[in-house]
């Protein structure tokens, strides 16, 4: 669909085709991540924006997009002669697929040319075929990490360095970097974050009427792609036009000492990480006065640019959405524009202001939720529910979060990449050869070349060229990390909730739900408590999701233990015909006691019992405390086939922790 953004019932698109031209004005400005819920046009509007880029202008024959003007002198295909005529075609527009190797995003040697011809032969990658383009990932959170290290080598550098396979070679690779993505479907690398200059946020639209307009237009453009295109033929030409004057006016815009000022204070008041946001706010207000036809840079320019620039650069918890306190920004734009010369703090002469008689200058006193003393905590443990009782709590806040120790799943596994567990997996480090199973997908040349080396007199071999044959083709091994379904069985009876322990035991999961965030985990939570088990969250990628519903967990009543194990065994029974390359681990937040159901212990053996026999990983997180520890929670451990840890040994700084993990080693 060429038509420029005709989606106008989406919240947030405006802002979206807004941040897509400055990005078209001015590359420098560093790319758009859009995110937002499935079925807002995202990938359409990404897209649009390809036909309204100007003409490029390449040497004849270069796979590498050299501007004939300025030809990189370190170019394959060079050298080039610098000034000379050149031919033109259309911006590209290049999608890398979350699924793509390292060969197909970097390029690597020509396999079929340097077995046939013994010939180093380089055959270029995505980012070659991006460079001076728009490289566009889609679902641009479920990239796999090392891609997204190769990104980040290319984005930062505007070039790709390609050492593999006995070739060496290094290529222009400056590209307008877009990504969208589903915040459900769990967060992006903070790395990779902050390489996009601007983030825009968008969502469908309420207003019946403006869906019944897409809706419409949808229908219009699958009835006649052509007539709809040439409706908006004439719109398109008219961006396209002023996308020119843009470009041609931004050498002539002038940013202020009090813009710049401006904008130093706002990155400063928002307390974001490096200096890179300041450029890019610069940077985008530039574009914002080149597209308005300006040669100065106005507050109203660095406000908008902020707004772009800065909700996904804050400092924020890791399950808060990006967002800017807009008041805060205007305050602070406000305190450093040019005419706010004298600060008067009382401007009425009142005495309302900071310090006056009514401008709050003491606090008042702190009386309290009720204002009274009403709100006074109760004594510890007073109010919580007897184990055999039938009462809830409200819910309690989750204590602070810490780095917790590594979790793993043993053995070696096929799931997909992650950072958790060890894994067999088609990128990391090569550890061997074989013979393929199948389709040959990572060729060991190494291998291969030895292997066909005994048979080439056999074979008549004259020429430059090997003479291979399938049988002496080898995959090449690696070795890597996986992400792991983390299953969290959580204890949410009267027992927990005595002597305030929900919070640290929400903080303690908080902290492992963080730990599977930056694995690349799904994660899963069962709860239990009163008579029944609860699927509180089916296995997601969204961690986020997760932490809400802790967030929101309820507590009291008996501890039905049996009950929430089984509900865990059940959802990895569905999970496993789903996903089943993707190993779980089993994570159980309890203190061990088992109250609920007729011979509770009984059944919650053997419920223990059916993942020890069926080889599931688990790990207990022994919640117990108190001067006297009856121990059940290592119990259960044992009947599950797996460890148990206490909260403070989950602590990846724990002495106690560190001790028994030597212990464990040493036996």
């Amino acid at each position: 669909m060429t038509t420029p953004f005709p989606f106008t019932a989406v919240v947030g698109q405006d802002d979206l085709r807004l941040a897509l031209l400055l990005n078209a004005v001015s590359p420098s400005v560093g790319g758009v991540l859009v995110r937002g819920e499935k079925g807002t046009a995202k990938s359409t509007a990404v897209r649009a924006l390809t036909s309204l880029l100007p003409e490029v202008a390449v040497v004849p024959g270069c796979r590498f997009s050299c501007d004939p003007l300025s030809p990189d002198p370190a170019c394959p295909d060079g050298p080039h002669e610098g000034g000379g005529g050149g031919a033109s075609r259309p911006a590209r527009m290049v999608e890398l697929p979350v699924g793509a190797s390292e060969d197909r995003l970097v390029g690597a040697l020509d396999i079929e040319r340097a077995l046939a011809e013994g010939v180093k032969a380089f055959e270029p990658g995505l980012l070659a075929a991006a460079h001076r383009g728009i490289l566009y990932v889609d679902e641009v959170n479920l990239l796999h990490d090392h891609l997204v290290d190769l990104l980040l080598d290319a984005a930062a550098m505007g070039a790709s360095y390609v050492e593999r396979e006995g070739v060496s070679v290094r290529h222009a690779a400056r590209f307008l970097l877009v990504g969208t993505m589903n915040p459900e479907e769990g967060e992006l690398r903070p790395q990779l974050l902050d390489r996009f200059g601007l983030t825009v946020e968008v969502a469908a639209s309420r207003e019946p009427d403006e869906r019944v307009e897409v809706v419409r237009r949808r229908l219009a453009y699958d009835d006649d792609p052509a007539a709809f295109a040439a409706r908006w033929a004439d719109e398109e030409a008219a961006v396209r036009q002023r996308i020119v004057a843009a470009r041609e006016l931004l050498p002539s815009v002038r940013l202020g000492d009090g813009a710049l000022r401006q904008i130093a204070a706002t990155c400063a008041a928002f307390e974001v990480d490096g200096m890179r946001a300041d450029i890019v706010m610069a940077r985008t207000a530039t574009a914002l006065a080149a597209w308005a036809g300006r040669t100065d840079v106005l507050a109203e320019d660095v406000r908008q640019a902020a707004l772009l620039a800065l909700p996904h650069r804050r400092r924020r918890n890791p399950f808060d959405a990006p967002g800017l306190d807009e008041d805060k920004l205007d305050e602070t734009l406000e305190e450093f524009s040019d005419s706010s010369g004298d600060d008067d703090p009382d401007p009425d002469g009142d005495g309302s202001g900071p310090g006056g008689p009514g401008g709050g200058g003491q606090p008042e006193p702190d009386e309290g939720p009720a204002g009274d003393g009403a709100g006074a905590r109760p004594e510890e443990g007073e109010g919580a529910p007897a184990p055999g009782g039938g009462g809830e709590q409200s819910p309690v806040r989750a204590a602070e979060p810490f780095r917790t120790k590594v979790l793993s799943v043993p053995g070696i596994g096929e799931g997909a990449a992650g950072r958790r567990s060890r894994a067999r997996t088609e990128h990391g480090r090569t550890t061997g050869a074989h013979r393929p199973r199948g389709t040959l997908t990572k060729l060991h040349l190494a291998a291969t070349v030895h292997a066909a080396a005994p048979h080439q007199r056999a074979r008549g071999r004259s020429g430059r060229g090997l003479v291979v044959r399938r049988d002496d083709l080898r995959q090449a091994a690696r070795e890597g990390r996986e992400g792991n379904l983390v299953l969290f069985v959580v204890d949410a009876s009267g027992s927990m909730a005595a002597r305030q322990r929900m919070s640290a035991v929400k903080g303690a999961v908080l902290s492992l739900l963080l730990d599977a965030y930056q694995r690349r985990d799904k994660v899963g939570l069962v709860t239990f408590r009163g008579s029944a088990a609860d699927v509180a969250l089916p296995p997601t990628s969204s961690v986020d999701a997760a932490a809400a519903r802790l967030e929101s967990l309820p507590t009291g009543g008996r501890t039905p233990l049996a009950a929430g194990l089984l509900k865990a065994h059940d959802v990895l029974r569905v999970e496993r015909l789903r996903d089943p390359a993707r190993r779980a681990l089993v994570v159980v937040v309890t203190d061990g006691r088992a109250t609920g159901g007729p011979e509770p212990v009984a059944l919650a053996s053997r419920a223990a019992r059916l993942f020890a026999a069926e080889g599931v990983a688990s790990v207990v997180v022994d919640c117990e405390s108190g001067p006297v520890r009856l121990g059940l929670a290592g119990r259960l451990a044992g009947e599950l086939g797996g460890s148990a840890v206490t909260l403070d040994e989950l602590r990846a700084d724990s002495i106690a922790g560190l001790v028994k993990d030597e212990q464990r080693r040493a036996a």
